[in-house]
């Protein structure tokens, strides 16, 4: 089955052990999928590589099961030796045509963008999508550039044509303004991890988006 990428379904959920109250990962996976997540990456930064692998091949299964696309953060060796779908990388990670040669024709490259000049580059390196961002201040992400607003968004979403996913500081509250200013796909961390009721979390900020999506 093909990767599922940013735009063919409306949210991108990440992982962060610190945000999901105290709650196993199989457990807020299961929740998110349960949920019909169907993009989830994988994100810890604290964790020893082997546990890492561990929890990466838990949720490759996982998302197999549930027909979704699993991607892991930074850790190009993880991503292949787990069989991910993806690997989404930053600004100052290994260049993409580099990162294309390790993974492969097959495997999906995301590329974290904070500025026209930089989606412009991924287009032309070869990512498969870009996440576009931080759109507000975020809290869960360290040495984190500064929010890019809506005018970044406003210029990706006219300007470029690879798939993309909204990221940074995105909630409940203000998921409809994303929405609204042409993001078809969202990424969130804490407001669905850190939910009690993940589930009916993930039902809310779905119906705030749809909301948004109307406006545009």
């Amino acid at each position: 089955m093909p990767a599922i990428l940013p735009g063919q379904t409306d949210l991108y959920a990440l992982t962060d052990s610190r945000l999901s109250l105290g709650r196993p990962l199989a457990e807020v996976a299961q929740a998110l999928l349960g949920a019909g997540v169907r993009i989830l990456q994988y994100r810890e930064k604290k964790l020893k590589a082997g546990q890492m692998l561990e929890e990466c091949r838990l949720l490759r299964r996982m998302t197999e099961e549930a027909g979704a696309c699993f991607i892991v953060n930074d850790h190009i060796d993880i991503a292949i030796l787990a069989g991910a779908d993806g690997v989404h990388i930053g600004q100052e990670d290994l260049p993409v045509p580099e990162v294309r040669r390790l993974v492969g024709p097959d495997m999906l490259i995301g590329l974290s963008t904070h500025a026209p000049e930089e989606a412009l580059s991924a287009v032309r390196a070869g990512a498969d999508y870009i996440g576009v961002g931080p759109i507000f201040a975020t809290q869960t992400k360290e040495d984190v550039v500064p929010p890019v607003g809506f005018s970044y968004l406003d210029w990706v979403s006219r300007h470029i044509d690879l798939p993309f996913v909204a990221i940074g500081g995105i909630k409940e509250h203000n998921i409809a303004d994303v929405a609204a200013h042409g993001a078809r796909c969202c990424a969130l961390v804490s407001e669905l991890v850190g939910a009690t009721d993940i589930a009916a979390r993930v039902t809310a900020v779905r119906q705030a988006m749809q909301k948004g999506m109307a406006q545009r």
